[in-house]
């Protein structure tokens, strides 16, 4: 049984076809797939993904070491998995999704947004200021 090689999964951009990366198609050990020309999906989903646990996650420590970047992926797909809500999921987690858990979550999260917003309405209806208020008479 032939052994499948490893799909180099990309976009148009340029970063994918630099030098380095031509060659290392060109050796055999893995193909390139062009999302949206060879097949019928895009990956840019996951490139979102993985810019903001660059970003927002990765360049904000050191990376000293292999191991050090293992580490910090590691608790940043825990985190994102486990503990962060996603808004296409109306408040639950990426893991409360897949598990079919938390489905009370958005109904929950919908309910205490109308209430925080019935108590805004109410405090700020209850405020004056100085331009609100009724000029006092002063006698003489």
């Amino acid at each position: 049984m032939a052994k499948c090689k490893p799909i180099l999964l990309a976009d148009g951009g340029v970063e994918n076809f630099t030098g380095a990366v031509d060659e290392l198609v060109e050796t055999g050990l893995l193909n390139r797939v062009l999302a949206q020309t060879e097949i019928t999906f895009s990956n840019s989903m996951i490139e979102s993904w993985w810019r903001v646990l660059k970003h927002q996650w990765l360049f904000l420590n050191t990376l000293d070491s292999v191991k050090t970047v293992e580490t910090l992926v590691g608790f940043y797909v825990k985190e994102h998995n486990c503990r962060l809500p996603h808004s296409a999921f109306r408040g639950q987690t990426p893991d409360e999704m897949y598990f079919g858990k938390g489905g009370d979550i958005p109904e929950t999260l919908e309910a205490l947004r109308q209430k925080a917003r019935k108590e805004r309405i109410e405090t700020n209806r209850k405020r004056t200021c100085r331009a609100c208020e009724r000029p006092v008479a002063i006698a003489s």
